[in-house]
């Protein structure tokens, strides 16, 4: 058998996406109804209002835009909507989406109530878009037969249909895209009573073993995000089976946590990274993006989408006009001297 000890590396917990084993193991946990679903109480409330009304009335769900940072929910919250409105769910990417032909594949197989779910929507380019444009509106799609003189637009009608758009960066999307939205929900970062009880859950569902006093060692480096708790309650449960009794107790999170370099704060080493580059290179900053991207090494829209968020969150790093900056928290986190404060003129 294999010392744990011997593979230890950083978990990049803050990965978007999964390999397929992490995908899978992912669908597993994954709440199948509003009333399981924990937190995002602002949205949940009110879908479930919005559902109902939309079966009293035997009409499809208004189509709906959620938009926040990876691993939050947007899969989930489509699949509970597919589920909750008695239709199936058929997903897709806005990059997958390459011709007008794909789109209307699609389209033309939905029934009454099903759900389309577009992931990175987005990214999705500008004549599929427009195609789109009359399928969420009038229930239609335009086909244009022939070219030049003699071509003639053909409408086929659709199924009474919901798109259900996901997006981490609402901003890309085009003012008639986003207005043809008749919801839109912003889904935040979760507080840790919610991963406490997420966490309570997964473990329920994977019969594992947890410790109360565990769960809070858990919840405060999972990045206040339920796909992170999750991938740490996997990794976690295996130094606990290999090292230890199988139970997951608080010596043994902490143990684990700290061997795949995952600190107290949730950060790992691409976190570090960023802040104490900004701190050492650039005197705290500010520095612009794409200087720090080429000082780390790292892509700017990784940066940008996929660190940056949880680090200003937790007060770590500074947006500012002229650049990034680390904040005093920064500082003391990774045991720095704190910035000296510019001199007073008298």
């Amino acid at each position: 058998m294999t010392d744990a000890s011997s593979d230890e590396q950083s978990l990049n917990i803050s990965a978007p996406e999964g390999a397929t084993d992490e995908r899978l193991f992912e669908v597993g946990l994954r709440p199948q109804t509003l009333r399981e679903f924990v937190g995002q109480h602002h949205i949940t409330d009110n879908l479930s209002v919005f559902i109902q009304a939309a079966q009293t009335r035997g009409e499809a769900l208004e189509h709906t835009l959620l938009y926040g940072n990876p691993g939050l929910g947007k899969t989930t919250l489509a699949h509970i909507i597919a589920k909750e409105m008695g239709g199936s769910l058929v997903l897709t990417s806005g990059p997958s989406l390459e011709r007008v032909g794909d789109l209307a594949a699609i389209l033309s197989n939905l029934q009454n109530g099903d759900v389309l779910f577009i992931d990175e929507i987005h990214r999705m380019n500008r004549i599929i878009e427009e195609a789109l444009y009359p399928a969420m509106e009038d229930y239609a799609l335009d086909i244009i037969l022939g070219k030049g003189p003699a071509a003639r637009t053909l409408r086929m009608p659709l199924a009474k249909f919901t798109l259900v758009g996901a997006t981490t960066r609402i901003s890309l999307l085009s003012g008639p895209l986003r207005d043809r939205f008749g919801h839109t929900f912003h889904l935040q970062f979760y507080e840790e009573p919610d991963i406490e009880r997420i966490l309570k859950r997964s473990a329920a569902l994977l019969a594992i073993t947890v410790d109360n006093d565990a769960l809070p060692v858990i919840a405060n480096r999972a990045r206040r995000t339920p796909r992170v708790a999750n991938r740490l309650l996997r990794r976690i449960r295996d130094f606990a089976q290999v090292e230890g009794t199988g139970i997951i107790t608080k010596p043994q999170a902490e143990n684990a946590t700290m061997r795949l370099q995952v600190d107290a704060a949730g950060l790992e080493d691409t976190d570090r990274l960023i802040l104490t580059t900004i701190i050492e290179k650039f005197n705290g900053g500010p520095v612009g993006l794409q200087t720090l991207a080429a000082a780390t090494a790292e892509e700017i829209s990784t940066i940008e989408e996929v660190y940056e968020p949880f680090l200003l969150q937790i007060g770590f790093l500074e947006r500012t006009p002229k650049g990034r900056c680390a904040t005093v928290l920064a500082y003391e986190h990774l045991k720095f001297p704190s910035p000296a404060k510019p001199a007073t003129l008298i």
